[in-house]
């Protein structure tokens, strides 16, 4: 079986349509999303629409739960003052023009989900198993990490939220850690939009190793697109600025 995992689309269609490209000549046979479907970009309500129409079981962001409850913007230290100012004001633009349905679309969605294969529990979550906004890098202590995932039984959770992907075996390989990366706001230099590829080989396996092959795909798709649309539209030109230290010089 192979499925597919994205997450932090952060409105950028055009990104999302080249993963789902990518998605569809892999051949997975289920796509599942982490969340993040708005904000950062022009398109929340197309992004939403099209995850929709797709049937994909989507998991509640922390971008999403905000849009939908209507919840304040609180600054983030890690954020500097353009950074902060940008994320309330792109977080408004969506919140003022999010159509009603998908409003209420995002209100339904879950915060986790999990998908059990025989001897394999996969744990979903967008930040970590008890908040979507909780921040889990690669540099996690493992015994923090190992004490969350026995609470669900999980020998695999799969996260996003961070925008930088990773793989990381932990419990002497008991268990599997793995961060998927952004669609279409990644902090890796290269731009590109990341998600992951996972395939069951043997749900009745012993070992992970057996079990399953997770890769980090990474697809190039039109950042200029993306940066233009941005700069056209109320969203700020942050963004742009964002995407654009990914292209090439020319």
């Amino acid at each position: 079986m192979k499925m597919a995992i994205i997450s932090d689309i952060h409105a950028n269609l055009p990104a999302l349509e080249a993963v789902l490209a990518d998605i569809s000549r892999f051949g997975a046979d289920q796509v599942y999303c982490l969340g993040d479907l708005t904000d950062a970009a022009p398109w929340p309500n197309e992004v939403i629409q099209k995850i929709r129409s797709l049937r994909i079981p989507t998991i509640m962001g922390n971008h999403d739960e905000r849009i939908a409850f209507d919840l304040p913007v609180f600054p983030l230290a890690k954020h500097s003052p353009a950074e902060q100012a940008a994320r309330a004001d792109t977080i408004q633009l969506t919140k003022n023009t999010i159509t009603a349905e998908n409003r209420h679309f995002l209100q339904s969605l879950p915060s986790l989900l999990q998908l059990r294969f025989a001897h394999l529990n996969i744990l979903l979550a967008h930040g970590s198993p008890h908040s979507n906004e909780t921040y889990l890098y690669e540099t996690h202590p493992e015994a923090a990490l190992v004490e969350m995932m026995d609470a669900f039984s999980a020998n695999v959770l799969i996260i996003g939220h961070t925008h930088l992907p990773y793989i990381r075996s932990i419990n002497n390989g008991q268990q599997l850690v793995i961060n998927t990366g952004s669609v279409g706001r990644t902090r890796e230099a290269h731009g590109k939009a990341a998600y992951l590829q996972l395939t069951i080989h043997n749900n009745h396996a012993s070992t992970l190793a057996e079990l399953l092959t997770a890769n980090i795909r990474k697809v190039e798709y039109d950042i200029m697109q993306t940066v233009q649309a941005i700069r056209k539209s109320a969203v700020p030109d942050f963004y742009a600025d964002f995407l654009s230290t990914a292209l090439p010089v020319s």
